[in-house]
């Protein structure tokens, strides 16, 4: 895996779960350490968070149409 997809996948992850606070508990991590609230304007940065965050998604979408490599049998 390359950096950059390991890091697209980090952000995956990171965005993942920031929906399952914000699905849960109606608390955005992002916002919560970057600025900005949910009733107000984002800051800045946390909108290049977001951004980042989707992008990456949006890269990701690739892995679902890698054609699958067998594993070898080592034997």
């Amino acid at each position: 895996m390359s950096g950059f997809s390991r890091l697209a996948l980090i952000l995956v992850i990171v965005g993942a779960l920031n929906w399952l606070l914000v699905g849960l508990f109606q608390w955005d991590l992002v916002s919560a350490l970057f600025g900005g609230d949910s009733t107000r304007e984002s800051s800045g940065f946390s909108r290049i968070i977001y951004s980042l965050v989707g992008l990456a998604g949006i890269y990701s979408i690739r892995f679902l149409f890698n054609d699958r490599v067998p594993a070898q049998d080592n034997r």
